[in-house]
């Protein structure tokens, strides 16, 4: 039975003091409020101004409403601000997962560089290594995952960021260290040191040993990429990262590095994206500050190419040079 144009003539009659001063401030002749409170007072039953005083004063009644309207109304108001905003694009809310234990490397820069930029953008991050964070994208949990394994979804969009190889580090005293290139039967009797992620998600099965139909002497995990080196330089195992997470650690002599078949695997890392929001000004500000961020951070990192990704080619950019 109560609207919001009643709690705003109540609260205006209350500010000014007067139904002629309220009138004004609501554009509308003293009549016409006049009327919308005999209006109202039949709807509720109840009297809401002591006509017989002067000025007419607001009742007990009245005020319980006031009450409500200075609970509202802020936040009326607050909410329509945001929504204009929201509408050209100049806040949101940025809930990110990322499905790879190397990002923090250049995701947190890349981060710091946009909250300088969109400080009204809520932001929050998560690692995406228990759950299924495409399904939460799409239900409007995440609003970016990055992640280098697409899925065909027609909600979601994904931006390459970044094309990279995917190398096995191996000790420098390895044997395996003397080959520019190896092959799967290399790694039949090595321990294989990965993350923790499930086997279907790992990149050096799904696009190196198992169309080979090989399987390593063992499987390690580790959650941390420098535990990894370590296991790695003290002849613990071989692991497969991507290039750029290694450029630190050979700089340091600790290991080297071997292709995976004569070509590599080349993999490309996207931000994954609601279609929906693939026009938000904020969306866009931050995947374009995570392509310069990479850039200007990694090394040994190329341009993606829209190309299919698990090929074992080299991205257009470095196959022509």
């Amino acid at each position: 039975m109560l609207e919001i144009r009643h709690l705003r003539t109540l609260s205006a009659i209350r500010d000014t003091g007067s139904l002629q001063e309220a009138a004004e401030r609501l554009h509308v002749t003293q009549s016409a409020l006049s009327h919308q409170l005999r209006e109202l007072e039949g709807r509720l039953n109840v009297q809401l101004l002591n006509r017989r005083t002067r000025p007419a004063r607001l009742t007990t009644a009245a005020l319980r409403i006031i009450e409500l309207a200075d609970e509202v109304l802020p936040r009326m108001r607050a909410t329509q601000l945001e929504l204009q905003r929201l509408s050209v694009g100049h806040t949101g809310r940025l809930h990110l997962a990322i499905e790879c234990h190397s990002c923090f490397q250049w995701l947190m820069p890349a981060l710091d560089q946009f909250r300088q930029q969109w400080p009204d953008v809520e932001l929050d991050l998560s690692a995406a290594f228990s759950f299924a964070p495409l399904p939460a994208l799409v239900r409007g949990d995440l609003d970016v995952v990055i992640t280098s394994d697409p899925q065909p979804l027609d909600a979601v969009h994904y931006v390459p960021l970044f094309c990279y190889e995917l190398v096995l580090a191996v000790a420098k005293a390895d044997p395996l260290a003397q080959h520019d290139a190896v092959q799967p039967e290399h790694l039949a009797n090595k321990v294989l040191i990965t993350y923790p992620v499930e086997r279907e998600r790992m990149d050096v099965f799904t696009y190196f040993l198992d169309p080979a139909d090989v399987e390593p002497a063992a499987v390690r995990q580790a959650e941390l990429t420098p535990v990894i080196v370590q296991l790695v330089a003290s002849h613990r195992g071989v692991a497969a990262l991507p290039n750029w997470a290694l450029t630190e650690y050979l700089d340091q002599g600790w290991l080297t590095t071997c292709r995976l078949g004569p070509q590599g695997v080349w993999r490309t890392l996207y931000a994954a994206v609601r279609t929906e929001d693939t026009d938000a000004e904020y969306i866009r500000a931050f995947t374009d500050q995570a392509k310069t961020t990479c850039f200007e951070t990694l090394s040994e990192i190329t341009v993606a190419d829209r190309q299919a990704d698990g090929e074992h080619t080299l991205p257009k950019s470095l196959a022509t040079s």
